[in-house]
C-alpha cells in the first residue's frame, strides 16, 4: 500500500514521537508498504538516529520563518565543522548537546514568545508551508492512505485537509490534543481538533489504555480508536567495545535514568536515598535538568553524574549495561513513559518509582522485570541498600525474568504487523 505520512517530529528531530515514526516508518516499509514522508525542514542531522532505508521518501518543506532561520543556521555550523554530523552510529557516550549558553537561552524565549500566536506552539508555523507541500503530494503521489503524526496538532489538521479529499486517514495522537500541560489560551482550540479527528479519521491510534479511555468519555464511542504502544527495537544489537563500556563501575550498584525530567516525574525521594547509600551512584541523561538536581550533583559528585543529552544509540547501549534503569511515574497515569519499552528491550532490570498504582507499575510486576517502589526516601533508601548487596552477591537478577522471549510484543517489529493489520482494514472500510 502506498502510505503518506505526515510528521512534523521526524528526523533530525530526536524527540519519543520521531523515533517512534522512524522506527513504524522503516518496518512498514520492511512489510512491503510505499512510504512517504512528509516533514519539516529542521535542517542538518543528529547522530545516533535509526536508519531508515533507501526506499522511504521523505519530503520535507519549509518549517516557517523562525524554525527556518534556526534550520539555516544549523546547516551552516554543520558546514563550518566540516563533517558530517549524523556520521556513524554514534554510540559514544557523549552528550549530544553542550550545557545552554546566552544564545540557546535567546533562542528559547524568542521560540516562546512566538508560541502565543502560534498554535499549537512555535512547531504550528510550518502550517501554510506544510499544507501546500500536502496538496501537491496527494497529487503527485496520490497515497492510498494518509497518517497523521501528533504532535503537534498541526499534522491533525493537515490529515483533515486529506480527509475531506476522500483518503482513508489515520490519525496517531499519542497523548490528546487537549492534554494537562495545553496553554489556557489554545484549550478550546485543541478540544475542537480533538473531537473533528475522532469524528471523522477512520483509525485513531493512542499509546495507553488510559489515553482511549479518556478519548471515549470526551467524544463518546463512535471512533474507532486501539492502542499502539511504544516500543523498543529487538534488531538493535549490543554494539561490542564503543563510548559506553567503561561508563560505569562493576564495585558499586550503578543506576540509570534516560529521558526528561518534567515537572510531573519527580526524583527528589530517590536523590535522598542516594545520600544514605554511598555505594549507590545515578547517572542521568537528560536534555535539562533542574536547579535543585545540579545543586545535588554539586553536593554528590561522586554519586550523582549528569551525561547530558545522549545520542538515541549511546543511550541503548548505556541501558544494556547499567545494572538498573530507573522509572520515574507521571502524575497522569493516561500516560505510560516511552522510555520504558526501551528499558525492556534493554535487558536490564527495572527499578519503577510512583505509588504502586499507574500502568508502569502493573507492567513491571506483571512481567517480573524489576522492583516497584513508593516515591518516598524511607522505603527506597533500604531498597537501595538491599540492591546493592545483592550485586556484591551476584544475585541482583535473582527471580526476575530479563529475556526478550516474554515482552517480544513491544518490540516495534511486532507493533508494526500490528498496525499493518490496522492499515488494511481502515482502507478497506473506506
Amino acid at each position: 500500500m502506498r502510505l503518506l505520512l505526515i510528521a512534523y517530529e521526524f528526523p533530525p528531530s530526536p524527540s519519543p514521537q520521531s523515533l517512534r515514526w522512524t522506527y513504524l516508518a522503516r518496518e512498514l516499509d520492511a512489510l512491503g508498504h510505499e512510504v512517504h514522508v512528509l516533514t519539516a525542514d529542521l535542517g542538518g542531522q543528529t547522530p545516533g538516529l535509526p536508519r531508515l532505508p533507501g526506499s522511504v521518501t521523505v519530503h520535507r518543506s519549509f518549517a516557517g520563518p523562525l524554525r527556518g532561520l534556526l534550520a539555516a543556521r544549523r546547516r551552516q555550523r554543520e558546514r563550518s565543522r566540516g563533517g558530517d554530523a549524523g556520521a556513524g552510529d554514534a554510540a559514544s557516550a557523549q552528550p549530544l548537546r553542550p550545557p545552554r549558553n546566552w544564545k540557546q537561552r535567546v533562542s528559547e524565549a524568542v521560540q516562546g514568545a512566538a508560541a502565543f500566536v502560534h498554535f499549537p506552539d512555535i512547531r504550528g508555523e510550518w502550517r501554510p508551508w506544510g499544507r501546500r507541500a500536502l496538496e501537491r503530494l496527494l497529487d503527485q503521489v496520490r497515497p492510498e492512505l494518509v497518517i497523521s503524526s501528533h504532535e503537534p496538532a498541526t499534522t491533525l489538521e493537515l490529515g483533515l485537509l486529506a480527509r475531506r479529499r476522500g483518503l482513508p486517514w489515520v490519525a496517531d495522537l499519542g497523548d490528546p490534543v487537549l492534554a494537562g500541560y495545553t496553554p489556557r489560551r489554545w484549550r478550546g482550540r485543541s478540544w475542537r481538533i480533538e473531537r473533528e479527528t475522532c469524528a471523522r479519521a477512520d483509525l485513531v491510534t493512542v499509546t495507553t489504555p488510559g489515553a482511549a479511555s479518556l478519548l471515549r468519555e470526551r467524544h463518546g464511542g463512535g471512533a474507532r480508536i486501539e492502542v499502539v504502544c511504544q516500543g523498543f527495537d529487538a534488531a538493535y544489537g549490543d554494539a561490542g567495545p564503543d563510548g559506553a563500556a567503561g561508563m560505569f563501575d562493576p564495585r558499586r550498584l550503578e543506576l540509570l535514568y534516560t529521558g526528561s525530567l518534567y515537572r510531573f516525574r519527580r526524583i527528589d525521594a530517590l536523590l535522598e536515598a542516594l545520600q544514605a547509600n554511598p555505594g549507590v551512584r545515578l547517572s542521568l541523561a537528560a536534555v535539562t535538568v533542574p536547579e535543585r538536581i545540579l545543586q545535588a550533583a554539586l553536593a554528590l559528585p561522586d554519586q550523582l553524574r549528569l551525561l547530558g543529552f545522549l545520542p538515541h544509540t549511546a543511550a541503548l547501549a548505556l541501558q544494556r549495561r547499567a545494572d538498573v534503569l530507573v522509572s520515574i511515574a507521571n502524575d497522569d497515569h493516561a500516560q505510560v513513559p516511552g522510555k520504558i519499552y526501551e528499558y525492556l528491550g534493554a535487558g536490564r532490570p527495572i527499578l519503577h518509582l510512583g505509588n504502586g498504582n499507574d500502568p508502569t507499575a502493573a507492567l513491571v510486576t506483571e512481567l517480573q522485570r524489576g522492583w516497584v517502589c513508593a516515591s518516598r526516601s524511607d522505603p527506597l533508601s533500604p531498597l537501595l541498600g538491599a540492591l546493592a548487596g545483592a550485586k556484591a552477591r551476584g544475585e541482583l537478577e535473582r527471580g526476575l525474568e530479563l529475556g526478550h522471549d516474554q515482552v517480544h510484543q513491544y518490540s516495534w517489529q511486532h507493533i508494526a504487523r500490528r498496525l499493518d493489520a490496522l492499515l488494511a482494514e481502515a482502507a478497506r472500510q473506506r
